[in-house]
């Protein structure tokens, strides 16, 4: 299981990243997250929509409404907008060179498990 902590800044290249293709919605964005990381990392709700206030909040995301299937509850659904997809490339490319820093740090031995 990873840290919350550790992966709290990355929590919104993860969701943008799951609403390049296609609007989704919060319950399925937490299950897709769950799946995609092979349980290793699993949102809490609060944390979940937390970030879709902030993002909404700077641009980089709206929200709207459509009616659940078989005429059950309006479910909230997210998009991404052009202001989510430049600040996603953003955050990529802040990633890319964040990993090649810490990756300096990493010893060997104990990134393969020889410590």
């Amino acid at each position: 299981m990873i840290s919350s902590d550790i992966i709290r800044g990355y929590n919104d290249t993860i969701i943008l990243y799951l609403l390049l293709d296609a609007p989704s919605y919060g319950y399925e964005i937490s299950k897709r997250i769950r799946s995609i990381s092979g349980e290793k990392y699993i949102i809490k709700e609060t944390t979940l929509y937390s970030a879709f206030t902030r993002m909404e909040k700077n641009g980089f995301i709206e929200s709207f409404y459509a009616e659940k299937e078989e005429g059950g509850k309006r479910r909230t659904y997210y998009r991404i907008t052009d202001a989510g997809r430049a600040y996603y490339s953003e955050k990529c490319e802040e990633w890319n060179l964040t990993k090649e820093v810490i990756e300096k740090f990493i010893a060997k031995e104990t990134a393969n498990g020889n410590a």
